[in-house]
């Protein structure tokens, strides 16, 4: 197994898309900078989507245009069609995050298409990265079971991964978009998509909805994940997927990586100060774990 694995923030953009109350601009940039503080190099700022469907993303541009200079750190924006990959790229994004979905009846209900056709936009977005000099990247929605349709054969998401990797992504992400998943089930996907887009890097995209996004995590790094979405203090969930609840916790993921020996190249003690912080912010206790307890050993 790997020694290290990347951690992608992305809280800014799934951390918050679901939540009912109003985030100013300036403490979704005060979360990104905070991220960076704590060693993030990807992140995923922003999605450029309809306001009237994700209003807590309408200040997308704004976001970005008051983002640090930086040459070390990528900035992902999530896209769902052409439109918006037109207005990402008129941004600094670095990179565009497109999204398939594994089913019919799910992909109808996030953006508008089928299954197939969602693969098909994402391919026209890689194309649409490549022409202006970025990069893309894709991730499978309800990889391990739909809220619609149940569970989710297999081979078609392998086969989905395929077809995106040889439109020229930079990388595949295998979501668990409402929590559904089990170890098992994430350790066997995982190592069929690596097989088969290799040397493709594999994302995992997991929430903690029934208790099993950590167990998920550890699954998935055995299995050769190369990179981990996390959100500080576990925030996030699905407008479009019912039950969907919050991220696997930044704080947490790190915990338990780094506790197995596998590096991640973030300060724990950090991310924990950072998730207490954006617990203030959002006027609530956050559902990841360290900022309740603090890690272990505690800090002479």
């Amino acid at each position: 197994m790997q020694r290290s694995v990347e951690i992608v923030e992305v809280g800014p953009r799934d951390g918050l898309q679901n939540e009912s109350i109003h985030i100013a601009t300036a403490d979704k940039v005060a979360l990104v900078e905070r991220a960076l503080a704590y060693g993030i190099r990807r992140i995923e700022v922003a999605s450029f989507v309809n306001p009237r469907r994700v209003p807590q993303m309408a200040d997308a541009e704004a976001v970005v245009a008051a983002l640090p200079e930086r040459d070390d750190v990528t900035w992902i924006g999530l896209v769902l069609n052409e439109r918006g990959a037109e207005r990402a790229l008129a941004t600094r994004i670095d990179q565009l995050g497109a999204v398939a979905v594994s089913t019919d009846s799910f992909a109808m209900r996030n953006q508008g298409q089928t299954s197939d056709e969602s693969v098909a936009v994402a391919t026209r977005i890689a194309a649409l990265a490549h022409a202006a000099g970025r990069t893309a990247q894709a991730t499978i929605a309800s990889s391990f079971g739909c809220p619609f349709e149940g569970e989710v054969d297999p081979d078609h998401v392998v086969a989905m991964a395929v077809r995106m990797a040889e439109a020229g992504m930079v990388e595949i992400a295998l979501a668990d978009t409402i929590g559904v998943a089990v170890p098992a089930q994430v350790s066997s996907l995982v190592a069929r998509v690596a097989a088969a887009i290799a040397p493709l890097p594999v994302r995992v995209h997991l929430h903690d909805t029934r208790n099993t996004g950590i167990a998920n995590v550890w699954a998935a790094v055995e299995a050769g994940a190369a990179t981990i979405d996390a959100a500080l203090g576990g925030l996030g969930g699905c407008p479009f997927a019912p039950g969907a609840a919050g991220n696997v916790a930044t704080e947490d993921t790190v915990y338990m990586l780094e506790r197995s020996g596998v590096a991640t190249g973030l300060d724990l003690h950090a991310v924990i100060d950072a998730s207490n912080w954006l617990s203030g912010i959002m006027g609530k206790p956050l559902p990841g774990r360290l900022a309740r307890t603090g890690g272990f050993p505690k800090p002479a």
